[in-house]
């Protein structure tokens, strides 16, 4: 009758690349297994730690500058606020949507702001000019906000958003041109005319 026998099995840092071996002995089937590694190659080594403590930690050493995942989370974001504004338009004035908007904005950012105070990571410093800033900046999102559900509301197509924040975009590459110094590249000139065409072509 046909038997198996195993060898005991040693655990060493010398790889075997034929640890298994079967021998045909008469009526014997002898099964040996000599040795595995206990150790992994060094070919084969990952890295986990580069996500350890904060989701974008490090990537832009791996993929990406770090800046970037933090646009990918506000294009999901505000894109949603969108769908989001186109729906609730036709249920709400827009006075009254705008304001419960830019509240529950509040509400959110104060959640985030005690979530800074009682993990101990509070670094919020400010200016007189940082405030001022901040207030037109308030200004212009409320605003915004507001002609967003007027545009809704006289029946502007969710798809006709993305044109109006490329605009958006366009006057924000002209004020860094102009403002900030950022250097004209035939690129961002260009984009601030394709923009522009497709707000023209929004007319009809």
């Amino acid at each position: 009758m046909t038997e198996f026998a195993v060898r005991n099995v040693e655990h060493r840092s010398v790889v075997d690349f034929c640890p298994v071996s079967v021998v045909r002995q008469e009526d014997k089937l002898r099964v040996s297994v000599d040795e595995f590694s206990d150790e992994p190659w060094a070919g084969n080594s990952i890295h986990f730690n580069f996500l350890a403590s904060d989701p974008f930690h490090k990537l832009d050493s791996y993929f990406v500058t770090a800046w970037f995942w933090y646009a990918v989370a506000a294009a999901i974001l505000y894109g949603a606020h969108q769908i989001f504004t186109k729906l609730a338009a036709d249920r709400i004035g827009e006075g009254l949507g705008g304001f419960v908007v830019e509240a529950t904005a509040a509400l959110s950012i104060l959640v985030y702001l005690a979530f800074l105070w009682l993990a101990s990571r509070w670094n919020q410093q400010s200016s007189a000019q940082g405030i001022f800033y901040s207030v037109l900046t308030g200004v212009c999102v409320g605003a915004g906000t507001i002609a967003f559900f007027l545009l809704f509301q006289k029946g502007g197509p969710l798809s006709a958003v993305p044109v109006i924040l490329a605009v958006g975009a366009a006057i924000m590459a002209i004020a860094g041109i102009l403002f900030f110094r950022e250097p004209p590249s035939w690129q961002r000139l260009l984009g601030i005319m394709f923009a522009i065409v497709g707000l023209v072509l929004l007319r009809k």
